[in-house]
């Protein structure tokens, strides 16, 4: 097994002040925004940009949530693993609003889909934008593309993307490990 630092703690930091900056040109004021990160993952990058954006760029409040795509995923019955629920946590309503899913890592986008599925509970959207860490472009299995990425890798089916975060692992990177 080999392991490659596709990104540095740098290197994230700067990919998130820009991923931040690209929030702010098309949503200046944030008032019919919502940013949901899609769990378990998806939540430590939201937090992160939702941080940047209150203490970085005076964005005065923004609505921040977490999304539980768990048992909307088409493959959920398939597993061999018991599969452990994360919890949705969203003190408001999507009606009419523009969500932007967050993520770590697009992979085959059987995750954005199953979050498309899951966000009609709470209220139809006036649009869905789809902000990623990673993009593994040579994977997808669906027609679903990032609006927001931060990084483009051409990983194949061998090789895993694994993105740390201070919050849970104690540093900030992204390693590409070959199996």
């Amino acid at each position: 097994m080999s392991q490659k630092v596709l990104l540095n703690q740098k290197e994230v930091n700067i990919i998130l002040h820009r991923l931040a900056c690209q929030l702010i040109e098309r949503y200046s004021d944030f008032s019919n925004c919502i940013l949901i990160g899609i769990q378990p993952r998806g939540k430590y990058l939201a937090n992160r940009i939702s941080e940047l954006l209150i203490s970085n760029y005076n964005v005065p409040k923004i609505q921040t949530g977490y999304l539980d795509i768990t048992f909307y995923r088409d493959d959920f019955r398939h597993s061999s693993k018991v599969l452990e629920p994360s919890s949705t946590k969203m003190e408001f309503i999507v009606e009419n609003k523009n969500v932007i899913f967050i993520d770590d890592v697009l992979y085959t986008g059987r995750s954005i889909r199953a979050a498309l599925t899951a966000i009609q509970s709470y209220g139809r959207p006036s649009s869905i934008e789809l902000l990623i860490l990673i993009d593994r472009r040579f994977s997808r299995h669906l027609p679903i593309q990032p609006d927001y990425k931060g990084r483009q890798v051409d990983a194949i089916d061998n090789e895993k993307v694994i993105v740390n975060w201070k919050e849970n692992k104690g540093e900030d990177s992204v390693y590409l490990i070959k199996q």
